[in-house]
C-alpha cells in the first residue's frame, strides 16, 4: 500500500502545485504581503468552511471541498515560505524561487508522512474525511496559540511541524475524497 499512497501524494501535490503556479501566474507572490498569521487565518477559513459543507452537506456558491483542501495545502506551503523568508514589504519573488521553495516543503511534507506512515502503519485511511477536517482545525488553533504566544512554546512542535501536518492530512482527505467520492 505504501507505493500506492506514494503515487496517490504525488498526484494531489502535482495538481495543487499545477494551481499554485496558474494562479501565481494571474497573481504574482502578492501574498509575500501576508504575515504568517493571516496565511493561518486563511486557512481556517477554508477548513471552517469545509466543515460548514460536511455538516450541511451542500455549497449555494457551487465550489466543493476539494479546492478548499487544495486551498489549505498551497496555503499551508506559502506558510511555510513566509516562516522561512518572513513576511516582506518587497512581494515580488522570481519564480524560479517560487518553484524551488514550494518543491522543498512539499518533499519535506512528504518526507514527514512517509515516516508517519511507517509508524502509524497508514490509519488515515480508516479515517472519516470529518475527522482529518477536525484535526486540521485542531492544528490551526494550536498554531493561532503559537502565534499568540510569539512563537514560543514549552515542549510543543513548532508553526512548521503543524503546517507540514496539515499538508499530509489535506492530502489524506484528498486520497480519500479520490477514492470514495464522497465528503
Amino acid at each position: 500500500m505504501a507505493n500506492a499512497t506514494s503515487g496517490q501524494y504525488d498526484e494531489v501535490i502535482a495538481a495543487c502545485r499545477n494551481i499554485f503556479f496558474r494562479k501565481m501566474n494571474d497573481y504574482g507572490t502578492a501574498w509575500r504581503i501576508l504575515r504568517p498569521s493571516s496565511l493561518t487565518d486563511q486557512i481556517y477559513i477554508k477548513a471552517s468552511r469545509i466543515r460548514s459543507l460536511q455538516e450541511k452537506g451542500h455549497s449555494r456558491v457551487g465550489e466543493g471541498i476539494i479546492p478548499e483542501f487544495q486551498g489549505i495545502i498551497n496555503y499551508s506551503i506559502m506558510a511555510l515560505i513566509q516562516l522561512e523568508l518572513g513576511s516582506s514589504g518587497e512581494v515580488q519573488m522570481q519564480p524560479e524561487e517560487v518553484t524551488g521553495k514550494y518543491d522543498i516543503f512539499a518533499a519535506k511534507a512528504k518526507s514527514l508522512m512517509d515516516n508517519k506512515n511507517h509508524d502509524y502503519d497508514e490509519a488515515w485511511r480508516h479515517m472519516r474525511v470529518s475527522s482529518l477536517t477536525d484535526i486540521i482545525l485542531m492544528k490551526l488553533l494550536r498554531i493561532k496559540q503559537i502565534e499568540d504566544n510569539n512563537g514560543v512554546t514549552l515542549i510543543s512542535e513548532g508553526l512548521d511541524a503543524n503546517y507540514l501536518d496539515i499538508i499530509n492530512y489535506s492530502v489524506f482527505a484528498l486520497i480519500q475524497l479520490s477514492e470514495h467520492n464522497s465528503i
